[in-house]
């Protein structure tokens, strides 16, 4: 009877021990990601932060959950996106663009938040300092508005003949306009060009922009940076073919559908190396103490295609040091 007895508790004791277990088991952590685009318009740059959780241990599904947040395009979404995200009380909030990680820097004073921007993040007023964020807050520096100079001037080699040059901004991305804008001066001032700003903030506006190319007749167009225009590239791109108008934009994503020439950061390692350092504040570093990372590969894409459509003729100066040359 006695032995009965203990053989019935020792079963019992071995189906308690795995739920035990399980109970006593941390749950897996949560990372939010929020984008002002969406999810097919950023596929490779979200393949880049998948290698860098993957270089610092964590596989989405294995052992870290991803929530992500699209505003496809529609900025006024994302301080209730953001909002969503600090409810879901995730470890860390990785924030892909200048109004998603302003955004996310309003909602919680007390979630760690990896940004991704084009700009200074000083001057945006995320940080205090490169070195030293403090506070809640670090991320990669990519740069885009910075490079508009470099970009002008690959537009002259590739079309020496221009001497009047369109500048499209976006007036409601307030910060990479007047980024992008007081560089394309300064570079244009400097080679002799004239520049003619155009504004478009809706693709209908986009559409009328190209519409005074018939009288205004540009040799050439520069197209600022930012997540609107990048979500519009196949429209900037046929538009720019259309008027017979060589073209740089600040993103290989642009060549890729047609665009003429690209010229910036490698946009898909800048979210590796975000990824990476969401690893990191997973495994307990403290975003204050990370220093925010500036980008350091760059890449020039030029589409031949585009080019012969356009009777341009690519130096072998810039077939030589392309990273890309797309047929």
């Amino acid at each position: 009877m006695r032995r009965r007895t203990f053989i019935t508790l020792l079963g019992g004791a071995a189906t308690a021990w795995p739920l035990a277990a399980r109970a006593q088991q941390p749950s897996m952590p949560i990372i939010g990601f929020l984008s002002s685009q969406s999810a097919e318009a950023i596929a490779d740059f979200l393949r880049g932060f998948h290698r860098g959780l993957k270089d610092s241990g964590y596989v989405e599904g294995e052992n870290v959950a991803i929530e992500y947040r699209w505003a496809e395009n529609q900025i006024d979404r994302l301080p209730e996106l953001a909002a969503e995200l600090v409810r879901r009380h995730v470890a860390v909030i990785a924030a892909s663009g200048g109004p998603a990680s302003a955004s996310a820097a309003k909602a919680t004073a007390s979630i760690p938040v990896v940004f991704m921007v084009a700009e200074d993040p000083v001057r945006l007023g995320l940080i205090t300092s490169l070195a030293r964020p403090g506070g809640n807050l670090t991320g990669v520096n990519f740069f885009s508005a910075e490079l508009a100079a470099k970009r002008l001037e690959l537009l002259r080699e590739l079309a020496p003949a221009a001497t009047r040059v369109a500048v499209l901004l976006n007036p409601a991305e307030t910060a990479i306009a007047a980024a992008n804008l007081r560089d394309v001066e300064l570079a244009a001032r400097a080679m002799g060009l004239q520049i003619h700003v155009l504004n478009a903030s809706t693709i209908q506006e986009i559409d009328a922009a190209f519409a005074t190319f018939a009288r205004e007749r540009p040799d050439a167009l520069f197209i600022s940076s930012g997540p609107f225009f990048t979500s519009r590239r196949v429209q900037l791109a046929h538009r720019a073919t259309r008027h017979s108008v060589p073209a740089i934009h600040g993103s290989r994503l642009y060549p890729e559908v047609g665009g003429l020439m690209s010229y910036g950061a490698s946009l898909s390692d800048a979210h590796r190396q975000a990824g990476v350092y969401t690893g990191r504040i997973l495994k307990g570093a403290k975003p204050a103490d990370l220093p925010v990372v500036q980008s350091s590969k760059f890449e020039l894409v030029i589409n031949a295609n585009t080019a012969r459509m356009l009777g341009l003729t690519v130096p072998p100066t810039l077939l030589s040091t392309a990273d890309e040359v797309i047929e």
